[in-house]
Formats: C-alpha cells, structure tokens, sequence
C-alpha cells in the first residue's frame, strides 16, 4: 500500500491524524488473513424440488429460499452419480467417480486421488469434516468410523473430523478423530453447531476455514422430531412426514450456519455450497404394495415394515422431473444448488448446465489454491466465470457413468443410457430445454446429433476406462491403499 503523505510542515493535525489512521490500518490488512471461508453442504437424497423456492405443495424451506434470493442459484446442476459415494467422490476429486475407485456405493476412494481437502491444507487453510463420510469400504459394528480405518478424512486431507460412515438422526453416535462420541440433539443441527464451534477457533487464530458439512438428511431411515412431522400428519403418512421433518430440521440448521457466520463477523467472506448428493427418492412403494399393509393397519411407527420394504415419498421429491434417485433421467441426477458468497457473488439464477466435478476447478480458482492440486486427467471445470455473469454455452460437456448406466450431457441435449455402460442397453436422446421431463426420444427424429455425442462418450468413456487401471497415477497403477472388504453392520445397541 502506497501513501502520499504532504511534507511535514505542510500536514494539519487532522492530516496527521488520518495518516496514522491510515497507516494502522494497513498494518492490520497485512497481518489478517484476507482468505475468505469455504463451507461445502450437502444434503443427502434430497429431491430437486424439495424446497420452498420451488414451489413444494408442503414443505416450507425459510432459510434456503432465503439463500437462494442472496445468492446463486443454480437451476441446472448436476450431482455427479445418482448415488451417495460416486458423488461424494466427485466433489472431492473433481472427477467422476469410475476414476477414483468410487465406482458404487460403499466404495472407498482411492488414496492416491488428488483429494480437494488436502489442496485446501497446503494452502493453509484448517479442514474439517462433519457428518456423513461413505468414502470407506470398511463398515465396522461397534464404532461409526474408527481411527484406524485406512480411509477415515483423517487420512484424506481433513485436520478434524466429526464422522460416520453412514446414517444418523437424532442424538447421533460420531467419530470424533477416531473416538466415539454420544451428541444429543437432532443431528443436522448438532453437525452445524459442531461446525460453527470449528470455524470460531480458526478465525480466533487468523487462519480460514475449508469445512464440509454432509448431512445424512432426508436419507433413509427417516426419524425427525415429533414436532418437526406434526405439521405433515394427516396431510401425509408418518413416513413421508418423517421425511419433511428431516428437511425441516435441515433447513432450520442451514438458518443457524448462516446466523452463525454473521455473528462471527465472517459472512460476507465466506463461500458456502449448498447441494445434494443425488435425486429424491422414488414415491412408489417397493416392492410393489409393501407399504398397504402398515398404512391400512396403523403400524408405521419409524420408516422400514420389514426387511427390503420401504415405502414411497408423498408428495414426490422431483416435481416435473422424470425419474428419482439411481436414475440418469433429471430426477436422479439435477439437485437443488446455491452458492452464496456476499463479498463476491450478486443474487440472481443461472441455467448454465454445471455438477459436482465442477466444484474442485472453481475453489482453485477463487480460493487461490494450487493448480497442480487436481489431477491433471478431471472432468470438471471453473465456475468462477459464472459467479458474476451466464456463459453462452458450456464449452465442455459433462459426463456420467455409474452403477451400470451412462449419460453425456452437451447443454440443451442429453444422451442417456439407464441400463448399461457397456452400450448394450438402449440409448435415449432428450433436448433438455424444449422437454424438460424427457417424454420425447428423439434419437430416430435426430441420429447425426445422437451420432456425434456417442462419439464422445465412447471417447470419454474409454478414457475413464484408462483411469481405472491407474493411468492417471505417477505409479501408473493402483496400489492397495489399505483393508477392503466390506462388514455389514449389526445394530448400534
């Protein structure tokens, strides 16, 4: 900073004054850290259209509908699987989940991923992760996510984890850093509480904070508060209103994270996500009529009648869109979004087609970490451009393969296959725009587009081929990194 001060003699004492004042100031400006917070959260099977801002016919969402008028929000944003661990992979990799060891549910990632945790670190910033983790293969019986578990966030580029494995509600049994913890309270709000805490002792030391908050809400089992689901009864079954009162309880901790943040002083430089891990669950009964029987008789207390029965969500979680959650259609792939950054970011909507993938390359650009922290070989791009102004078109079109289906998606067109990766089930070409519910297969009406973007995925698919070996690896392989085999769990007692 460059002051132009009069001469001496020259200067009143007002003058003087203001220079010191001046002076001081930019000594302060030196030693503060002007780095502004990174605060991922994530939902998990939340619905597309499971929010006030959308127009649910029950739900009443005050403080994402309230995040979504400050900040950015996104209409077109894609999780990057139609389930929970491909996705999470791909927040935290900037690549899509085949690369990186992910490739289903249960899945651990790859610890010689480039990870976004570890980017953050060496940038200087204190992580921490809170909630669900569901990047280890290994599920143990008697501890949520034990120390030694070879790929608990501890070992993936977080300095404090408060975690499970998997599922929690109320009064939730965690890890933190290894050690068992009892928490009471409803356990989205314990997550934030737990997260706020963490980000007020970093910003006592000058240091920022990269935080990620998964949420195990709305996923099955359901269990929210009798006063949460009281205002759904009648309106709905239990299980359906234990379903709202999750996202009630949700929403009413994003409210505490964000009042949270301004009492600390940091809101305006914080950046905080909000998104989901994939669709909304399916509002069909499976198997096929196992839900008559609790709803005629009365028995539906908590969520699951019996092994391998569960029961549809009233109203459905996706609105207009076609399909839900292990889908590739829109309603198992575009989740509700908003970024929120005061310092940086005007309120308004965009339509530019973006996912998960994209959130590596965009923290490296306006959070200043390394370029080389990402593997060279991702599937992402930098949003940072979005931030301020839409974009014509997106230059790179975003793909998707998991869990035996794929999908190549090039702005308004869509190329899906539900079935299978290996090409033999059959594809599907939708415009996005003109048909947003995907009712018309236009891949007879327009073979030359259909024919072009199956050129590219099979070209990007044959890629992601190549990852999987460890192509992408400076070992050229992948190396066990550490137990594998899954434990079914026994019930916490």
């Amino acid at each position: 900073m460059v002051l132009y001060l009069p001469p001496r003699g020259e200067r009143s004492f007002s003058q003087r004054l203001c220079c010191l004042f001046a002076l001081l100031l930019a000594a302060l400006s030196a030693t503060a850290d002007p780095r502004s917070n990174v605060i991922l959260v994530m939902a998990d099977d939340m619905g597309w259209a499971q929010t006030g801002y959308y127009g649910h016919p029950l739900l009443k969402t005050p403080n994402l509908d309230d995040m979504a008028k400050s900040g950015l929000r996104m209409d077109r944003f894609y999780a990057g699987a139609p389930s929970c661990t491909p996705t999470r992979a791909s927040v935290l990799t900037g690549r899509t989940n085949d690369r990186t060891g992910a490739a289903s549910v249960g899945d651990s990632i790859n610890k010689q991923e480039k990870i976004l945790s570890t980017a953050f670190r060496d940038a200087g910033y204190a992580t921490a992760h809170f909630g669900k983790w569901h990047l280890n293969a290994v599920d143990t019986p008697d501890h949520p996510l034990p120390a030694d578990d070879p790929h608990n966030p501890g070992e993936l580029g977080f300095d404090y984890w408060l975690s499970e494995t998997n599922q929690f509600n109320l009064n939730p049994v965690l890890s933190r850093n290894g050690e068992r913890v009892q928490l009471q309270g409803e356990g989205s709000e314990v997550l934030v509480r737990e997260a706020l805490a963490y980000i007020a002792e970093q910003t006592a030391n000058d240091k920022p904070s990269f935080v990620v908050i998964w949420y195990a809400s709305p996923h099955r089992p359901m269990q929210g508060t009798d006063a949460d689901a009281k205002p759904f009864l009648g309106l709905t079954d239990r299980v359906s209103a234990d379903h709202h009162a999750e996202i009630v309880a949700m929403d009413r901790s994003i409210g505490m994270l964000r009042e949270g943040l301004r009492e600390q002083n940091i809101a305006d430089n914080s950046l905080v996500w909000f998104t989901s891990d994939n669709g909304g669950l399916p509002n069909i009964d499976y198997p096929p009529n196992c839900g008559d029987v609790g709803r005629e008789s009365g028995a539906i207390e908590f969520e699951i009648l019996a092994d391998g029965c569960h029961m549809g969500i009233y109203p459905d979680t996706t609105g207009h869109l076609r399909g839900f959650k292990k889908d590739f259609y829109e309603g198992g792939l575009r989740v509700s979004t908003i970024i929120e950054w005061p310092a940086r970011i005007s309120p308004r909507v965009s339509h530019f087609p973006s996912g998960t993938v994209d959130i590596f390359p965009t923290l490296i650009d306006v959070a200043g970490l390394d370029p080389d922290a990402i593997n060279k070989v991702h599937d992402g791009i930098s949003l940072a451009p979005v931030f301020s102004e839409e974009p014509a078109r997106r230059e790179q079109p975003l793909g998707f393969r998991a869990s035996g289906g794929i999908m190549w998606l090039d702005n308004d067109w869509k190329l899906v296959n539900n079935g299978s990766k290996s090409g033999k089930g059959a594809y599907e070409l939708f415009n996005i725009i003109g048909d947003p519910i995907e009712q018309q297969n236009l891949i007879e009406l327009h073979p030359d587009i259909a024919a072009g973007m199956r050129k590219q995925l099979d070209a990007w698919s044959a890629s992601v081929d190549r990852s999987m070996t460890g192509a992408d690896y400076p070992e050229g392989k992948v190396l066990p990194s550490g137990r594998q085999p899954t434990r079914k769990r026994e019930q916490e007692k």
